[in-house]
């Protein structure tokens, strides 16, 4: 996992042009055969996957008491993970929809991926509000539509703002996926034979690469992108209103829209860092997913570490100059209270140890990255354990604090997420290609001729 020659113009530039052929050859090299090492993890994440499953059917069975729910706090860590990969997934968004719209080129290498990991994220935070509210068979309460005998919805519930707002950014983020995914589908489609035959000729819609063709998926991709781009701000904003919108010490503050949106941010690159690397190592895509890309997405994980810094420390700021008492005490005990180790964490892992990227030699250092990457994540999870659990532990009336102890069954659930997630991905690593050929190929012939070759 060496890095190319530390030179400023290796650094900065993309990779030298490849032959149209390689490319594909390169790319579609890792749909093919399945090694020992790649069974291995599957089997990890499906085990993982299995657990959590059993003990979802256990907790059915035997009821939420299982969980650690106890007074005052009712919102434990299946809301906290719930928050958690509704942010994952907003980085596929903004690489694929955002810097689209901007002819951003270097997100060429990342995007596919990164579409890929906002579906599945947005599929693994979606079980959670079931999961959370115990009896799953009865979601049909949440979907607003009249009925025989007369009751609507509670419009003002939270669990119904995250139903739209999942529903409707779930829905988006997978046409976006699929419409992306059909030119990559037909280049594998004619090299396919066998079931992969018949299944790449239907995903690929009858693409033949005609000109017409090209305009309508250039068209539609950039009509999709200024649809999804509002999403990006609006889904979780309406996540952190859940909580804005509520009078407790801590939540009740302005700030909570833009604070939750610049974390989801920050969480979702870091994420993409964690998957890409190990794929960019594994299968040799040293040449297509380059130092320059990773030295990008550091330059976003800095900026998006600088707002969140920020964020916490206007949050302590506020609370001390309001001179709330309720808020003054909610912030005092969140940083020397009993959650101490997770604000702490929270603080180190997103605020302070992300600054180590001004140094250019770690912006490109691989092993670096990947470190910080899993850092970032653990921290973004501990955030919103922050948030959520010492805000309903400590509320107005010391009277009612009490304090909140994940249970073996919540964090057996929790693992099976990532259980999910990653066999999800491991799923999509051996059927379509991860990084878009056919933007590849697009950037390599424009470099050509912007260099006095020929197509």
């Amino acid at each position: 996992m060496t890095p190319p020659p530390d030179t400023a113009a290796t650094m900065m530039r993309p990779a030298p042009a490849l032959r149209d052929s390689q490319a594909n050859i390169d790319l579609l090299r890792v749909m093919d055969g399945i090694s020992l090492k790649y069974l291995m993890l599957l089997a990890t994440t499906v085990g993982f996957m299995l657990l959590a499953g059993g003990t979802w059917v256990y907790q059915v069975y035997k009821g939420l008491g299982i969980a650690g729910y106890a007074h005052p706090v009712f919102w434990g860590a299946y809301i906290v993970t719930f928050v958690f990969w509704v942010g994952i997934a907003h980085a596929g968004t903004l690489i694929s929809a955002i810097l689209y719209l901007f002819r951003a080129k270097w997100r060429n290498a990342i995007n596919r991926s990164a579409e890929a990991m906002t579906v599945f994220a947005v599929l693994t935070a979606a079980q959670f509000l079931g999961i959370h509210v115990g009896r799953l068979w009865k979601s049909y309460f949440i979907l607003p539509y009249p009925n025989q005998r007369g009751l609507w919805v509670n419009f003002k519930s939270p669990l119904l703002w995250d139903t739209f707002a999942i529903g409707t950014y779930a829905t988006i983020s997978i046409v976006f996926f699929a419409i992306g995914l059909i030119p990559d589908i037909a280049i594998a489609r004619d090299r396919a034979t066998g079931w992969r035959k018949v299944v790449y000729t239907v995903l690929a819609c009858g693409w033949q690469g005609s000109s017409k063709q090209w305009k309508a998926h250039s068209r539609t991709t950039l009509h999709l992108s200024g649809l999804a781009t509002p999403l990006v701000l609006s889904v979780h904003s309406v996540v952190s209103w859940d909580f804005a919108m509520s009078i407790v010490p801590g939540w009740h503050a302005t700030i909570f829209g833009p604070y939750f949106v610049a974390g989801a941010i920050f969480s979702g690159f870091a994420m993409v860092l964690t998957v890409m690397i190990p794929v960019r190592r594994i299968y040799g895509l040293e040449a297509y997913i380059t130092d320059y890309h990773l030295e990008n997405m550091s330059r976003f994980l800095l900026l998006t570490s600088i707002i969140v810094g920020y964020a916490y420390l206007s949050e302590y700021f506020i609370s001390w100059y309001s001179a709330v008492e309720f808020e003054q005490t909610h912030f005092w005990m969140r940083a020397f209270g009993p959650y101490w180790f997770s604000t702490w964490c929270m603080l180190g892992f997103n605020g302070i140890l992300p600054q180590l990227l001004w140094f250019k030699q770690l912006r490109t250092n691989i092993w670096f990255l990947f470190i910080l990457s899993i850092f970032i994540n653990i921290g973004m999870w501990f955030e919103r354990y922050v948030i959520i659990i010492e805000g309903l532990s400590f509320e107005h009336d010391p009277a009612a604090w009490g304090l909140y102890t994940p249970s073996w069954a919540e964090m057996a659930i929790v693992a099976g997420s990532f259980g999910f997630f990653g066999t999800l991905f491991l799923i999509f690593l051996k059927l379509f290609p991860v990084v878009a050929i056919a933007e590849v190929k697009e950037l390599e012939i424009h470099q050509r001729s912007h260099e006095g070759g020929t197509h």
